[in-house]
């Protein structure tokens, strides 16, 4: 009888174990576990919160598949994660609110296997939550040691609307066509063979957004979540890039969508910029500083964001003669292939392949 009774047990236990296509006699690793990069929080519930444009973390397991507990504040909503699996990204994977399932992510064949999880969409769509990851032999990754570029910028930094592979432009929800993963940011630095964090929100810009007064870039950089009514401040001395890379001004200089709108005031635009500079130095006092001009802006615009870009240099080195020279690199207009007339995926390779020499440069020196 007691044999029985125990062998019943067991393939109680077995069977319950592979209700998610996983036996649960495995391993786990909880939120805490993690080593994540990108601005991201543990909450009350001891789970990690994974906040902006393309934070993520590793980990490492063992066998055929491991599972993912991820889900997102609101029942009813949605919001996007993105995997590569050793060494080669994969997909996207839709994460629904109330859906309590894990993601199961599947490998070729048994062995030992590498992920890294991204989160796909901005900070603005709002956190996914991760509890555990379970997979026999699970490990966390540490973030490689490895030089930190942080991109900050608007939309187009974001990797917003540039992925219409799944769901056709023109439908769904805005961030339905995010891939952070994909951005020209994580492509350089992949490229390069360094770190990255991303500080970007579509539709914002130096002094004004793209249809409104505000709030601007400087309003929300020291929030969190770039809310501008979050008390919760972000920790800068949890990394220390090499270099900051910000990108803005294409939502300045936009006539936004028909309503009334003042002219493009380059001086104000040129003095909330180098605030903004003196405010991003006094968190990272030994980043190098590089302005990058918008691909999306061209002929005169693009000429006046260019005079405005050298004048905040100029103003930069002057006010911070002992540090490193500010650079300023200048993008080629662009036609752009995805959403509402952002870069698409296939645009933003070309982003990264012209930044490349630019940044590599910065990363060599001294």
């Amino acid at each position: 009888m007691k044999i029985r009774l125990a062998i019943a047990f067991i393939l109680l236990v077995l069977s319950c174990g592979e209700s998610y296509g996983y036996t649960k006699l495995t391993d786990t690793i909880f939120a805490a576990q993690l080593k994540p990069i990108g601005r991201t929080v543990i909450d009350k519930q001891h789970q990690l919160e994974l906040i902006t444009s393309a934070a993520h973390f590793g980990f490492s397991f063992k066998g055929t598949e491991c599972a993912v507990y991820a889900t997102i504040a609101v029942a009813g909503q949605h919001n996007y994660l993105q995997y590569e699996l050793d060494g080669v990204y994969q997909k996207r994977v839709r994460i629904d609110g109330g859906v309590t399932a894990p993601v199961i992510i599947k490998a070729d064949g048994p062995g030992k296997h590498r992920v890294w999880i991204y989160k796909a969409t901005e900070a603005h769509t709002g956190a996914v939550i991760i509890s555990k990851i379970a997979a026999p032999g699970i490990k966390s990754l540490a973030i490689p040691k490895l030089p930190l570029i942080e991109f900050i910028g608007n939309s187009i930094t974001c990797g917003a609307a540039a992925d219409d592979s799944e769901i056709p432009c023109g439908t769904g929800e805005y961030h339905d066509h995010h891939n952070a993963y994909m951005a020209y940011g994580p492509r350089v630095s992949r490229a390069l063979n360094a770190n990255f964090v991303l500080a970007s929100v579509s539709g914002i810009g130096i002094y004004r957004t793209w249809n409104r007064n505000g709030p601007s870039m400087p309003q929300v950089y020291e929030n969190t979540d770039f809310q501008v009514n979050n008390p919760q401040k972000w920790n800068f001395n949890t990394y220390s890039p090499k270099i900051v890379s910000v990108a803005l001004g294409t939502n300045d200089m936009s006539k936004g969508d028909g309503s009334p709108r003042a002219a493009f005031d380059t001086l104000q635009f040129v003095a909330d910029y180098v605030k903004f500079v003196q405010l991003v130095k006094s968190k990272y006092p030994k980043a190098r500083i590089a302005l990058l001009s918008s691909p999306m802006i061209r002929d005169t615009s693009n000429t006046i964001l260019q005079h405005c870009l050298i004048s905040i240099k100029k103003q930069i080195d002057t006010i911070y003669p002992s540090d490193k020279p500010v650079a300023t690199f200048f993008f080629k207009p662009m036609d752009a292939h995805g959403c509402s007339g952002h870069p698409s995926v296939a645009d933003h390779q070309i982003l990264a392949e012209e930044l490349k020499p630019f940044f590599e440069g910065l990363l060599k020196a001294d």
